[in-house]
């Protein structure tokens, strides 16, 4: 779809929150209803994804616009309770969880790579995981489960839109709450959830333009997904002006 619009502005609707405006007209989400955002930090990001389009609209490049639609539309009417049971399901095939047993590089790899973030939010959440090489997986005690889902609990439903996003990208829910904790970069947590695909591409080559699509696509989903929570659990506002700079 070509670019329809000049300039792109937030105001500040009825009961505090923010409109995007483009040449004046009110956006819209794709249910047809206005475009609201809870703080005008979330409003300025939108609007620099709307500011950033060239002549043709990229919306597959417009994450944290997608994600905002996803909330106010919530297309598959769910609560924040099941979006919460959706998120916690990865957990029972969590990527880090599940161990191959040979090659022994491969094996030495992931113990190398994985275990310290296993260990680091077994420590942080005072839980139980563990890993396993059986094709189902380890047996995560109930307790970590009703942990895991009182945490998700403290999320606003925007927020767990998001985190709920960066999950399903990641495959994990321990590197995403990794992410989230700001223990793990998105570079990192991205390649760790990719640990095994990079070791049989070092191993057998791979179609190089493919690789680095597929892992800048990821990349860029995850730190959408991140930023999208950060910025909705954000009550502060920021000036207007920076927009403009």
């Amino acid at each position: 779809r070509r670019k329809f619009y000049q300039d792109v502005s937030i105001t500040q609707g009825e009961g505090g929150v923010y409109e995007i405006n483009l040449d004046r007209r009110k956006l819209k989400t794709p249910g047809g209803k206005l475009f609201t955002v809870p703080n005008e930090a979330l409003a300025v990001a939108v609007a620099t994804e709307w500011d950033l389009q060239k002549d043709t609209l990229k919306f597959y490049t417009m994450h944290l616009t997608t994600l905002c639609n996803t909330a106010l539309d919530n297309p598959t009417q769910r609560n924040k309770e099941q979006l919460i049971t959706a998120a916690l399901k990865f957990l029972e095939t969590d990527t880090i969880c599940y161990r191959v047993e040979e090659p022994q590089r491969l094996v030495e790899l992931q113990r190398n790579e994985w275990d310290p973030v296993l260990d680091w939010i077994e420590k942080r959440y005072n839980v139980e995981i563990g890993s396993s090489s059986s094709l189902l997986g380890p047996n995560i005690p109930q307790e970590t489960k009703d942990t895991f889902r009182q945490h998700l609990a403290s999320y606003n439903f925007w927020a767990l839109t998001g985190l709920e996003f960066v999950i399903a990208q990641l495959k994990s829910v321990v590197l995403s709450f990794g992410l989230i904790d700001r223990h793990l970069t998105v570079e990192k947590a991205v390649l760790l959830s990719r640990l095994e695909e990079e070791y049989q591409i070092q191993h057998w080559g791979s179609v190089e333009w493919a690789h680095d699509y597929d892992m800048f696509e990821l990349s860029a989903r995850t730190a959408a997904g991140t930023l999208f929570v950060h910025l909705s659990s954000e009550s502060s506002t920021i000036k207007r002006k920076l927009l403009q700079d």
